[in-house]
């Protein structure tokens, strides 16, 4: 063979003494082919250094076996963690993914989906920066040519995977109020995400039955703490904090701390998502843990199947949420 150019199918073929067709079913995991005969072809190929060409089998099925998936912030350590539930699932289902961030812009996610889908990926898993609009929200005419899965966000056009976001919301109230906290803030997420929305008010409703809602306001998921939110702070009158996401409860916490207060000593904070920093926070934080594997692995079966089978009658799939006690509360009961 000469050794310049790249191996073909019927390279592995003639090395391992094989028709064409049993080397193409063994590569493919197809076909019918002994399984000593099957391991003796791949490791002939893996010999020969074969791989198999991508663009040619797309030309003939029609399938590039890659997924899209279109973030709206990896600076977020949510989504890293995100990312890579959603790279390992998939390989095990035997597909590639092509990342795209969109650092939270609306036109960056629209060229993000546009490029994705001009690379021939065979579905895309889409978290979108919002759902504030959301009947026929769609940022690209040429998703209609693709099945597509929403993550985290409430579209009514598309098949979904969530978390019970409002159950997380009670959760936290509950447990500040378990701990005897009577005087509560909340710093939310940016209002026009749902998720967001369900988990202020899961909290709120709780809070307003059983304690006192000292203020409420809403910041970007991030550390940095808006203005509203540093003042709110600063007048002193809760003993506890929930935060609409841990990136904005490690801001609080920072925050806090900036003012000569102690967490939980003084003011107990609470966050959501369960992020690797929460428990590597000074204190450890507690928080509202998200099944991200299980909900990712509904989505990659959901979107795999639409690949396979077409589009059917809309699938929305929440999941449930657990707290995760650690140290940034306390008990004042």
């Amino acid at each position: 063979m000469d050794t310049s150019r790249r191996p073909t199918l019927k390279d592995v073929a003639r090395a391992a003494g094989v028709s064409l067709a049993s080397a193409s079913y063994a590569i493919n995991g197809s076909g019918s082919v002994g399984e000593a005969t099957r391991a003796h072809i791949l490791q002939v190929a893996a010999g020969l250094g074969y791989r198999p060409n991508t663009s040619a089998k797309a030309m003939k099925t029609g399938r590039t076996g890659a997924l899209g998936l279109v973030l709206p912030d990896l600076t977020n350590p949510f989504f890293p963690s995100l990312a890579q539930a959603v790279l390992q699932t998939a390989r095990r289902q035997g597909y590639n993914v092509l990342l795209a961030d969109t650092g939270g812009a609306l036109e960056e996610e629209r060229t993000a989906i546009r490029f994705l889908i001009d690379q021939g990926v065979d579905g895309l898993l889409w978290f979108p920066i919002d759902d504030t609009n959301p009947k026929g929200r769609r940022p690209a005419p040429e998703m209609d040519r693709i099945p597509v899965v929403v993550l985290d966000r409430n579209l009514p056009d598309h098949d979904v995977v969530l978390a019970d976001y409002a159950l997380g919301g009670r959760l936290a109230a509950e447990h500040l109020i378990a701990a005897g906290h009577v005087e509560i803030g909340v710093i939310s997420g940016p209002h026009a995400a749902s998720s967001a929305r369900d988990r202020t008010e899961g909290a709120v409703q709780i809070i307003q039955q059983n304690a006192r809602l000292a203020w409420q306001v809403e910041n970007a998921f991030s550390l940095d703490l808006d203005p509203t939110a540093q003042t709110a702070l600063a007048r002193r009158e809760v003993t506890a904090v929930i935060a609409g996401s841990d990136m904005i409860a490690i801001g609080a916490i920072r925050h806090l701390q900036n003012l000569g207060l102690a967490v939980p000593d003084d003011v107990s904070v609470i966050g959501f998502d369960d992020i690797p920093w929460a428990a590597l926070n000074n204190p450890p934080l507690t928080t509202i843990d998200m099944p991200i594997e299980a909900m990712v692995v509904s989505a990659i079966e959901t979107l795999v199947q639409r690949i396979a089978e077409g589009p059917g009658a809309r699938r929305r799939t929440v999941f449930d949420v657990s707290l995760v006690e650690r140290a940034s509360v306390r008990s004042i009961g």
